[in-house]
């Protein structure tokens, strides 16, 4: 399709989840004329906001799914992406523990589903497992341990991932809810009809998460259904490095893969999640007897746990489809409707490979030529972290731009160049939530208790508006009401 107009594409993305901003990475690779459009103010501003950040090994999913195939592919992908987009990722390697002997059974049953999804493990007996992990709780009796697990920054894997696909000619378009999906056959392309604005596609991928089953419904009679699963969370601070030091599992069971204790890759400590269907997907809500569960849960892993250390609670919800896979294929009546569905975990670590399978065989046969962009570009200009520099060169930085020497938040060390920095990006924040999941101001002990109306007076100049117009998050989530000497 030509570009007649600026609101004509030949792939239209709906979704900027990981899921779809992977796909739109993916498909920058080529000379596409590609758009993504969601709902929300910033990218990866749902389910991938709200995420256990585990690279998963693949030694859970059941043979032959797709879950498998895409989580094991997905996880061999990672070592290259998170360098080239500048995403703290470690392989810290996961432990499924035990608490009797009996389990034992269970620990082979997955060695042999690991054996067949092709993913290095290894049963470790009462000793073995308690010299890697000396603070487990002593009834523990072996665990299963998996390598190739690792953790990751998810808030910037999205946005890096995202921001590379802009940087190679995708077009964004936030703050803008799909109204209507309508296939003009005569004319080849479907009208998308916005709250905003009508776009024109040749194809269209729907990998609108929480919404995928009302987006699939505008173009075809579907047979699955979105439900919500909630998981809440507990974050611990940085407190210790060697409360754990790798991903702790309890074994998987038909509800998920349970309570799991981690260290992230800033260093605070991520318990949970629990797995509750929902009717909601806007209810982010946490409850005392949830996190007392999830307590519990993981104090049977783990006996000294620090929760007076926590700094925060928080939910996240998945989109399952009840079909036990992801759902990615053509749409029933048209193959030019994609759906990317039900991307529940392990979902993250699936992305850039399900991205790749959407690409190649499924986007690459509509079109008659399909030509490399020969100017892509797979990596992203190095952010800035002060944090991550030696005396020397955050001294050097600093000579050059003295905002450099400006600290903003004080409990995660952020600069003012900092944050001038990252909004100077191709997909920059507009909100403090944005902020705070790029370069880490606000996600402190304090929880941005300080340093956010700094961080509202930068945001609202560089933006030219008034500080009573910066948002915490959505539109409605205003920080300020009115200035003092208007006040009654």
């Amino acid at each position: 399709m030509k570009n007649k107009d600026n609101n004509i594409f030949d792939v239209l993305v709906v979704g900027a989840g990981i899921t779809g901003s992977m796909i739109c990475r993916e498909l920058s690779r080529y000379l596409l004329n590609v758009a993504v459009v969601d709902k929300e103010s910033d990218v990866g501003n749902v389910t991938s906001n709200a995420n256990s950040a585990i690279i998963h090994s693949g030694y859970d999913p059941y043979p032959g799914t797709l879950k498998a195939k895409f989580n094991v592919l997905g996880n061999q992908m990672f070592d290259r992406i998170a360098d080239e987009l500048d995403v703290s990722f470690k392989r810290i390697g996961s432990l499924t523990v035990i608490r009797s002997e009996d389990q034992f059974k269970d620990l082979e049953n997955l060695k042999l589903r690991s054996e067949q999804n092709g993913v290095e493990v290894k049963i470790l007996n009462k000793e073995e497992t308690l010299k890697l992990e000396p603070n487990l709780s002593k009834d523990i009796k072996g665990a299963l341990f998996a390598p190739t697990a690792g953790i990751i920054d998810p808030f910037n894997l999205c946005v890096h991932t995202m921001e590379n696909a802009v940087d190679n000619g995708v077009k964004l378009f936030l703050n803008e809810t799909v109204i209507s999906i309508k296939y003009q056959g005569s004319a080849g392309f479907f009208e998308i009809k916005t709250d905003k604005n009508t776009y024109f596609s040749k194809v269209i991928i729907n990998a609108a998460g929480l919404n995928s089953d009302k987006i699939a419904a505008e173009i075809d009679e579907i047979d699955w259904k979105i439900t919500p699963k909630k998981g809440e969370y507990y974050v611990l601070d940085h407190f210790s490095p060697n409360l754990v030091n790798h991903v702790i599992f309890p074994l998987p069971s038909s509800k998920g893969k349970g309570t799991l204790v981690t260290i992230t890759t800033s260093g605070n400590y991520l318990i949970g999640p629990s797995n509750d269907e929902v009717l909601d997907v806007e209810d982010f809500a946490t409850d005392k007897l949830t996190l007392d569960k999830i307590k519990e849960q993981s104090s049977l892993m783990i006996s000294n746990i620090p929760f007076n250390q926590t700094i925060r609670t928080f939910s996240g919800l998945r989109p399952s489809a009840g079909k036990g896979d992801f759902i990615i294929e053509y749409s029933k009546s048209n193959k030019y409707f994609i759906n990317v569905a039900g991307i529940e975990s392990p979902g993250l670590v699936s992305s850039p490979a399900i991205a790749k399978y959407v690409v190649e065989e499924l986007v690459r046969p509509l079109f008659d030529t399909f030509k490399e962009n020969k100017n892509y570009n797979p990596r992203i200009k190095k952010y800035i972290c002060l944090n991550k520099l030696s005396k020397k060169e955050r001294n050097e930085l600093i000579k050059q731009d003295p905002n450099f020497g400006e600290i903003v938040c004080s409990c995660e060390k952020v600069t003012l160049g900092e944050i001038i920095e990252t909004l100077q990006r191709s997909v920059p924040p507009t909100t403090l939530k944005g902020i705070k999941r790029r370069i880490r101001a606000g996600f402190g002990k304090c929880q941005g208790g300080f340093c956010s109306p700094k961080v509202s007076l930068i945001l609202a100049k560089y933006l030219g508006v008034s500080p009573l117009d910066i948002k915490r998050d959505k539109s409605t989530s205003n920080i300020l009401k009115e200035e003092v000497k208007e006040a009654k």
